[in-house]
């Protein structure tokens, strides 16, 4: 209304889907999504408005957190309730409605940062918040995403889920933070990591390389199991976007393996809902690399 719009004129903008209502006294023009928009981008652009649409109405004295903090980094938000924004207050009145959610914690020097002119709970205290709220194979997917965007250090993130220990959710968040890997690229291939290890499996070789006798890098591949199974995830846009060129080199890259006697185990997203069938295909990959002529097998789905 400072900007000279009526009320009239707001109600007409959301009756003619111009401007969508963010929360109270907060409107956004809607956009036109771009090629390749995908549900999740949306609900993050989304969030990331809302959270300045509450910061701006709550002014100082709070700071964002919890997966809003997370998301205004960078870190993936599968697995995250994007509903609300998430503030924490060291001190005052703790408020909560539908667009937000407000936690009381004291805040030490060093748990607190700005961002891009935003008072936020630090990397790894967010990654902390998030892993305490949620789930073990949550945190991981958002700690090893910390790690491997270089937000946070190893020892960083331990002592961080160690000194909250009290909170709820506090012993998931210290075991995954101990489990995480900056290795990891991507939420599936983290998902893929907790998988194999609640399933008892070998712990694989991350992104490891594999040359040729003669020195050559042949490839490098998402997961090594010993005895030469290399376990490899295939993300939902991994084949669909890539140009002919690349499906050739992958090709090639595959084939070249084979001659230096690795097998392979491809595993996708739909797979990662049914644990027990993957174990089983890993094990018995594993089993045919022991046995006599079990060189350059493939494990289908």
């Amino acid at each position: 209304m400072a900007a000279g719009y009526s009320d009239s004129e707001i109600r007409r903008r959301v009756r003619q889907g111009r401007w969508t209502r963010l929360c109270r006294d907060a409107y956004a023009e809607v956009g036109v999504p771009g090629d390749g928009d995908l549900p999740w981008e949306r609900a993050e652009r989304v969030h990331k408005l809302l959270t300045r649409a509450i910061v701006h109405r709550l002014g100082e004295g709070v700071a964002v957190s919890h997966q809003s903090a997370a998301i205004q980094f960078g870190l993936p938000s599968w697995g995250l309730d994007l509903a609300r924004v998430q503030v924490t207050r060291s001190t005052g009145r703790v408020r909560s409605d539908r667009s937000m959610q407000t936690h009381r914690s004291p805040l030490a020097p060093g748990d607190a940062r700005t961002l891009d002119g935003r008072r936020m709970t630090s990397p790894a205290r967010a990654v902390v918040e998030v892993a305490c709220s949620t789930s073990y194979q949550v945190g991981v997917v958002v700690a090893d995403a910390a790690l491997r965007a270089g937000l946070v250090q190893a020892d960083e993130l331990i002592a961080t889920a160690d000194r909250f220990q009290h909170w709820t959710g506090s012993p998931a968040a210290r075991a995954a933070v101990r489990f995480a890997d900056g290795l990891s690229e991507s939420v599936g291939e983290s998902r893929l990591r907790v998988l194999m290890a609640n399933q008892g499996l070998p712990a694989p070789r991350l992104q490891a390389e594999i040359h040729a006798g003669t020195g050559e890098l042949v490839g490098r591949v998402d997961f090594l199991l010993e005895p030469r199974l290399v376990v490899e995830f295939d993300g939902v846009q991994k084949y669909g976007v890539q140009p002919r060129s690349a499906l050739v080199a992958e090709k090639w890259r595959e084939d070249r393996l084979r001659e230096l006697g690795y097998s392979f185990v491809r595993v996708g997203w739909a797979d990662l809902n049914h644990p027990d069938q993957v174990a089983h295909r890993l094990r018995r990959a594993l089993d045919r690399r022991t046995s006599p002529g079990s060189l350059n097998s493939y494990v289908g789905p």
